[in-house]
């Protein structure tokens, strides 16, 4: 019998065993459509228990349904070692429970109790500098301890044996925001005991790691496994391939205390979903395989945090759409929909280069942006806004005394609203496919050759020249399967894998590659066919020559469909292939190769938008152009358009559409939905 995700959750089956199904059977049934849900994040431990029913009732008012407590309540839950003090949290439970909120528990350990650091500190993580990261904060731990993942594993296990089968709770966050504040790598002893260890499992032997480091230059041949040393410190570059295997290791460090947790909490939860909470724009580890290893994956959405302080003013109050739509796109691609907004900014934050408020209307346009995306649910941070600690300029839903507040009054509409939508499916797969890999982002960091590139914003222009175009787009991981989508586009692939080759081989729709892709082996040298590497398979050219652009420096490229400017990277391609475009001296910049298109360069928002509508017409597709502000969306039945701009945008054609949110003339900071009759 083929059992689906909804089913084994409905059925109560365990966790463990609808993981097991494998990401085919998890993300099967999308044609069913589920609620949309609102949530908020609470710290009950804040605030007197007097308040707490009260809480609960106006969260279940407002049509809040579910709620993430615990996440940094460790001293609390353990006073002391193997001590547990479970009343209030019993309490805590049971109140919003007796509210019919459904309660999501974080297990706490991104925050371990002052006992536990005092009688080891060695689980401290340790800076490149050399300085330990002490403990009066918070994500003060080194994954690579071995005593810190079995404590955080025996407190994840001791709040799944009393909570996983609470009728209360629905499910669990592992950890919180891995990697945040820097903490990804660490550089003490567990550290490199971990990684010398990690070396000697994937090499075998100290002459292979050797030769895959090239240490043979500048004579840094190194004679075992414990002559390894972290890169921290040096008079010039470490062996490119030594930072890679570092950060290969780290990301692998991170996912294996995660997967601690989640194999403790799964067989002591049946029926509850596991996730855990990534960051915008953060690539210090591979979310894929973290994210593979959830139900769902989430992400704590804070769209001007991401804005403020940037090189474009115009955002600062409601932050960028395609960095936030990037977001969504990208965490709704790591695993089985729907995805959740675990946190969303409702007001100002206090940890950005600037805190700006939002203008009136965009608390409520990024709830309905997340649903637009593929959310299942969206969760507030926070209730009410905190009167002590480091986050007390941070907005809630509600003042410090408990009035509501400006986003709190946005949210409450959006409760209402969805109410008008009822049950909605999944997002159905796009025509275009983005395929971006985290390792790529991790070499062009190691080895930019020039100052301010980012491989990172480079795919984000991509993809913010395809979603100005009206395209939704699948954000995907190398190797996926993508034989039907109508055009895949590949930012920048600096190591083409077998697999991925295969995949891109086999698919019928139109391929567009970007700069630098197939121009390192795994090992991180130049292939010896030279760049693109296996790439050549597909299109026959070669590059022969690169050069970093000084920033505000251009060069014009022209040709019959695309024109605009190159600016950051420029490659100089062999090829006897034709050129759709080239640079102001006659070369060739971007290459047609029939179904598979090579882009020499990296360009400005012109160029981006100029080669990306060929892309589209050559796959069949029909453009809708967009401006800056305005972005199109579809899930289901439903239409979805978003106004970040200063001016009113009429819809086209909407002769037969109902409208069920807004109508045909969408306001400055609103949005509308509609189905097509």
């Amino acid at each position: 019998m083929r059992i689906t995700r909804r089913a084994a959750l409905q059925t109560g089956l365990a966790a463990a065993t609808l993981h097991a199904l494998g990401p085919e059977a998890r993300a099967a049934d999308k044609s069913k459509a589920e609620p949309l849900r609102l949530g908020v994040c609470y710290y009950p431990e804040h605030w007197s228990p007097d308040r707490w029913k009260q809480d609960a009732t106006d969260m279940a008012a407002r049509g809040i349904s579910r709620v993430r407590i615990g996440e940094f309540a460790w001293t609390l839950m353990e006073p002391e070692p193997g001590r547990y003090d479970w009343a209030w949290l019993d309490r805590a439970i049971d109140t919003l429970s007796a509210a019919k909120l459904g309660v999501v528990l974080g297990t706490p350990t991104a925050s371990p109790p002052e006992w536990m650091v005092a009688r080891h500190p060695e689980i401290l993580p340790v800076g490149k500098d050399g300085r330990i990261k002490s403990f009066g904060s918070r994500r003060y731990y080194s994954f690579s301890s071995t005593f810190y993942r079995e404590q955080a594993t025996r407190i994840a296990t001791a709040m799944a044996e009393r909570y996983g089968r609470h009728a209360g709770v629905v499910g669990w966050q592992i950890d919180n925001e891995y990697g945040c504040h820097d903490t990804t790598y660490s550089y003490g002893p567990a550290d490199l005991t971990a990684f010398r260890l990690w070396l000697r499992a994937r090499y075998g032997s100290i002459e292979r790691l050797n030769e895959a480091w090239g240490t043979v230059v500048w004579s840094q041949q190194l004679p075992s496994f414990e002559a390894v040393n972290m890169p921290m410190s040096s008079p010039y570059d470490f062996p490119p391939d030594m930072l890679l295997d570092f950060r290969r290791f780290s990301s692998m460090q991170v996912l294996a205390f995660h997967k601690a947790q989640v194999a403790a909490i799964r067989p002591l939860s049946p029926g509850r979903f596991v996730t855990t909470n990534f960051m915008a724009n953060f690539t210090e580890f591979d979310h894929f395989p973290v994210g593979a290893d959830t139900d769902f994956a989430s992400w704590d959405s804070y769209p001007l945090g991401v804005a403020a302080g940037g090189d474009d003013a115009r955002w600062d109050r409601t932050g960028n759409p395609d960095l936030t739509g990037w977001n969504h796109d990208l965490i709704r691609g790591l695993s089985a929909q729907p995805f959740w907004i675990m946190e969303q900014q409702p007001g100002a934050v206090n940890w950005a280069r600037y805190n700006p408020a939002p203008l009136p209307g965009m608390v409520r346009l990024w709830a309905w942006e997340a649903f637009a995306h593929g959310a299942g649910a969206v969760s507030w941070f926070r209730w009410r806004q905190g009167q002590v600690g480091p986050e007390q300029m941070h907005a809630g839903l509600n003042l410090p005394d408990g009035e509501i507040s400006p986003g709190g009054v946005e949210a409450a509409r959006v409760a209402k609203e969805i109410v008008k939508l009822g049950p909605v499916p999944s997002c159905e797969r796009a025509d275009v496919a983005l395929l971006f890999d985290y390792e790529s982002t991790w070499m062009s960091e190691i080895q930019p050759n020039g100052i301010g590139g980012s491989d990172l914003a480079h795919a984000q222009s991509w993809y913010a020249a395809l979603r100005g175009l009206g395209m939704d787009v699948d954000v995907l991981r190398p190797g996926s399967n993508i034989d039907g989508y109508r055009l895949i586009v590949i930012p920048s692939l600096w190591t083409i894998h077998d697999r991925t080759r295969q995949a891109l081989k086999a698919a019928s729709g139109l391929v567009l590659i970007g700069p630098r892709s197939g121009s390192k082996t795994q090992n991180f040298s130049i292939p010896g066919n030279l760049p693109p590497g296996p790439l050549q398979a597909l299109i026959p050219m070669k590059v022969t020559q690169v050069a970093s652009l000084r920033r505000g420096t251009t060069v014009s490229v022209q040709g019959d469909q695309i024109a605009g400017n190159a600016m950051e990277w420029r490659e100089w391609i062999d090829t006897e292939l034709p050129s759709l475009a080239d640079y102001d001296d006659g070369l060739p910049a971007v290459i047609d190769g029939g179904r598979v298109r090579y882009v020499g360069c990296k360009g400005d928002a012109t160029f981006n938008a100029a080669i990306m509508r060929a892309a589209v017409l050559k796959a069949g597709l029909q453009p809708v152009p967009l401006p800056d502000g305005v972005r199109l969306r579809r899930r289901g039945p439903y239409r979805f358009a978003f106004n970040y701009g200063a001016t009113p945008y009429q819809l086209s054609d909407q002769a037969n559409a109902r409208f069920v949110v807004g109508g045909p003339v969408v306001g400055p900071q609103d949005c509308a939905i509609w189905m097509e009759r």
